[in-house]
């Protein structure tokens, strides 16, 4: 059993600190959620910016955009040419991706600063692309709505999950060459 510890003791650690970065970024962002009561953003901050940035960059592109608060639960709905078309919910803010990110990151960290830049720029990255993949959908749900399985199931999923997964492989193939000239 101790040789297994050691052999392995590089993927123990790693799964243990991806594990508890996880647990205590989830937590974190839980006691917000539960602390944003609606009074100032609806349905919290990053939701309410999200809907807020997604009318945006639609009204940029051409299309008439609006949000309003869902009357019969906490989201916002997207509104393209007066058809209600989406409703960005708390899960559309892309937190709990960035949090599934950062945990990897960490957990298969290396330097401190390169960390850190990376987690920053990584997350930054991943929120501009969620905002896109929420107009992308939009739109497609506006011109396709028989699409919106496939859209919302498949797509949707695969722009943003597709995005963390080649970060963490240039995350991991950066750390490794870091490691190789550090030896």
């Amino acid at each position: 059993m101790q040789a297994l510890l050691v052999k392995y003791k590089s993927v123990i650690k790693f799964i243990l600190t991806f594990v508890l970065v996880y647990a205590v970024l989830s937590m974190a962002y839980k006691l917000y959620l539960d602390y944003s009561d609606g009074s100032k953003f609806y349905p919290d901050y990053v939701t309410n910016l999200t809907a807020r940035q997604s009318e945006s960059l639609l009204d940029s592109l051409g299309y008439d955009a609006s949000i309003e608060a869902h009357p019969d639960e906490p989201s916002m709905k997207l509104i393209i040419n007066n058809k209600y078309v989406a409703r960005v919910i708390e899960g559309c803010n892309s937190i709990s991706v960035i949090i599934l990110f950062v945990s990897f990151v960490i957990a298969f960290a290396g330097r401190l600063k390169p960390t850190i830049i990376y987690l920053l720029a990584g997350s930054v990255l991943i929120y501009a692309v969620n905002l896109l993949r929420i107009v992308v959908l939009s739109i497609g749900l506006f011109h396709y709505p028989w699409r919106r399985n496939i859209l919302h199931s498949i797509i949707f999923p695969l722009i943003i999950y597709g995005m963390v997964f080649l970060l963490w492989m240039v995350w991991v193939n950066r750390y490794a060459s870091l490691k190789k000239r550090d030896a």
